[in-house]
């Protein structure tokens, strides 16, 4: 199937979702930047009143978890309101410009997903076919 393919074709294309995930990761660095705005604005949430600023403080990888948690917590509100993590008036008050960059790490995040996926499989089915 690929075989057809130029070999740049075939290294961009399989290894895109590992571009793709250190963009993502340094995207979140980036947004860590951002980090004390998005947690002021989610100060009455539980999840970032007991772990917020014990995650605040341990570096890069505490910064990634934590941006990795509200990022989930404000894209997909339904499941952290149920259990109790996210306060539905911080979700309603969050500001729309730190929303959008959330939802470009969502959209990032999928997309390198999707393209693994497919990737994956192409390479799959093209294992069985040779």
């Amino acid at each position: 199937m690929t075989s057809n393919w130029p070999v740049w074709a075939i290294l961009l294309f399989n290894g895109g979702p590992l571009l793709l995930g250190v963009a993502g990761i340094a995207y979140s660095l980036y947004l860590g930047r951002h980090l004390d705005a998005m947690m002021e604005a989610l100060k009455n949430s539980r999840y970032i009143y007991i772990w917020g600023p014990g995650l605040r403080n341990q570096g890069w990888f505490g910064c990634l978890m934590l941006v990795a948690k509200i990022a989930g917590m404000v894209m997909m509100p339904k499941a952290s309101i149920r259990i109790g993590e996210l306060d539905p008036v911080d979700l309603k008050n969050f500001p729309p410009h730190l929303k959008r960059l959330l939802k470009i790490k969502a959209v990032m995040l999928v997309g390198s997903g999707v393209w693994l996926l497919v990737a994956s499989l192409l390479v799959k089915f093209r294992l069985q076919d040779g």
